[in-house]
């Protein structure tokens, strides 16, 4: 038996941590275009004349193809046959050819175009798809939204692309290591971007004295060129280790259809991607709509023009002051020494109690909303670290869904009850949205890293593509359901921060208890077949010897 001892970028713990923080950002600038228009739903139906049927069609559009086309399917095959570098490069292309799509439809120049006149006279109805009420068009929908699902449509089949490719790439650099700590780490970052978007959509929107929502998705468009930027670095990165370790690509290994069979017949694989769409469903689409729903149940006043409150500096500032939230309170995670550690936390806390103020004296829904990822930042390396060492990561799930079920029916029943409130009102907004960012961080931290112990490592690309394909069809159908439940449940009004949103948010924490019933199945079947789903990631010397040992005797 002989012991390797050369270094690869992989055993060193800075090499990992660069290639974890390149993949972040690419991510953390696609979240931001993802929900780009969600804090300016109320424009674009003042400005581009989209209801929130239009909104909600456009905005579930971005998952069609992955979902009716197979797309995501074809991603996994693409991931498992050419490899994680290349599909990186290739998902950060075909985001940013849909985010240009998208701008342009937006854009004040669209408007009386010849593309602009096609589009109102064609996709009214489409055979077979209208029939089955899946359409990602209907008749009558504005030909602005209509150019602008094409083009979400393609950024989504990118940025899919991109999530699969991600979790593998942490799969191949931290399996062995601290992955739940990896996961959850990138997600924090990434879930950055919807604070990002929160806080700086408006703010391109609204700049100078004409509203301009193309300028917000030209912001977005940006960040997508610096996301692949990200990938074609990480490509160089990737091929330098495969030259250390003399391993080549995944795409030398070839896939088989029969292979998708192997993942089908897993009850673990199945109960994990039911889950994984329930609680998903439940939040994605729930940010494309929570600005609104704020902006409904929440009695804010006008803040001057004139005032440092309405400027364009205390964006700024106000943006500065959440990525000290959000550094202080991820470096405490790592700090060994306690009183290091407690002082992050204290101006973490500090730096947060500062942005909440903030937010509530500009008087805007969007960046109280803003504050939803802060908390998850903080606490989602600690639940990546509890479940490497630990375990615990099936209990995780249900907790998560619990705090869901709650934070929507508080949304649905209390906050209403605070209308007229300002303080009240606030405040109450304010805890739900970090309990809701806190359920949300429980997901990532345990749910993705318990995959490869459902999976062969051969084919855990496709097992990632089957997930987010089944995740997928709850992304494209509740915007659309939300979409159409608000406009049945408030017939005849015209001012979109006047709807009353109960009806879709009793949808949403129905999704929640769902997705508890679930959750308590998962931990029953992982005791009973024992996938190992509550035990931790980073296994001990002794587990490592008992398991090699075992894999001699299966070879004899």
């Amino acid at each position: 038996m002989t012991t390797e001892l050369k270094k690869t970028l992989r055993d060193s713990a800075a090499m990992r941590w660069l290639a974890l923080l390149l993949l972040a950002l690419a991510m953390f600038c696609s979240y931001i275009f993802m929900d780009i228009l969600s804090p300016i739903k109320d424009l674009m139906q003042e400005t581009r004349g989209w209801d929130s049927t239009a909104f909600g069609t456009m905005q579930g559009s971005e998952t069609f193809l992955n979902v009716f086309v197979f797309f995501l399917i074809f991603a996994g095959i693409i991931l498992d046959k050419m490899g994680v570098r290349f599909t990186a490069v290739l998902s950060g292309f075909v985001m940013l050819v849909g985010a240009v799509i998208k701008w342009y439809a937006v854009t004040e120049s669209f408007a009386g175009t010849s593309i602009s006149e096609w589009f109102n006279n064609n996709l009214n109805y489409i055979p077979g798809f209208d029939e089955l009420g899946i359409s990602p068009f209907y008749k009558g929908m504005p030909a602005s939204a209509k150019f602008a699902a094409v083009g979400f449509m393609i950024f989504g089949c990118g940025v899919e692309m991109a999530g699969i490719t991600v979790s593998r790439g942490i799969v191949k650099w931290f399996k062995g290591r601290e992955m739940a700590l990896a996961m959850g780490s990138e997600m924090a970052l990434a879930r950055l971007g919807v604070a990002t978007c929160m806080i700086f959509s408006p703010m391109f929107a609204k700049m100078g004295e004409h509203i301009d929502v193309s300028r917000s998705v030209a912001f977005g468009v940006v960040l997508l060129m610096i996301a692949l930027i990200m990938f074609i670095v990480y490509f160089f990165m990737d091929k330098k280790l495969d030259s250390q370790t003399g391993e080549a690509e995944e795409k030398d290994d070839p896939f088989k259809v029969s292979d998708i069979g192997k993942i089908l017949v897993s009850s673990g694989f199945w109960l994990v991607a039911l889950l994984c769409v329930l609680y998903y469903s439940a939040i994605f689409p729930f940010q494309k709509y929570a600005v609104n729903m704020l902006q409904c149940n929440l009695t804010f006043t006008e803040v001057p023009k004139d005032s440092f409150w309405a400027s364009n500096t205390v964006t700024i500032v106000q943006y500065i002051i959440m990525l000290v939230v959000a550094v202080a309170a991820f470096m405490s995670n790592f700090s060994k020494g306690k009183a290091k550690k407690y002082t992050l936390l204290f101006i973490a806390i500090i730096a947060l109690i500062v942005f909440c103020y903030m937010g509530y004296m500009r008087q805007s829904a969007e960046t109280i909303f803003a504050v939803f990822p802060l908390l998850a930042v903080g606490i989602t390396p600690i639940l990546g670290s509890y479940v490497d060492h630990k375990g615990k990561a099936a209990s995780m799930l249900v907790l998560g869904s619990l705090l869901l079920i709650l934070c929507h029916l508080t949304f649905a029943f209390i906050l209403p009850m605070f209308k007229g409130s300002q303080v009240g009102g606030v405040i109450i907004a304010y805890i739900t949205i970090l309990v809701l960012g806190s359920s949300f961080s429980l997901v990532p931290a345990s749910l993705w890293p318990s995959v490869p112990k459902l999976v062969d490592q051969k084919i855990i690309g496709s097992a990632y593509a089957l997930i987010f394909w089944i995740q997928n069809i709850g992304l494209w159908l509740f915007p659309l359901l939300i979409g159409k439940i608000l406009d049945k449940t408030n017939p005849g009004v015209e001012d979109p921060t006047k709807l009353d949103y109960t009806a879709p948010l009793l949808m949403l924490a129905f999704l929640g208890v769902a997705a508890l019933i679930l959750g308590l199945v998962l931990k029953r079947v992982d005791k009973k077949k024992g996938y190992g789903l509550e035990l931790p990631n980073i296994k001990k010397e002794s587990d490592k010897v008992n398991e090699e040992i075992m894999d001699g005797e299966e070879l004899v």
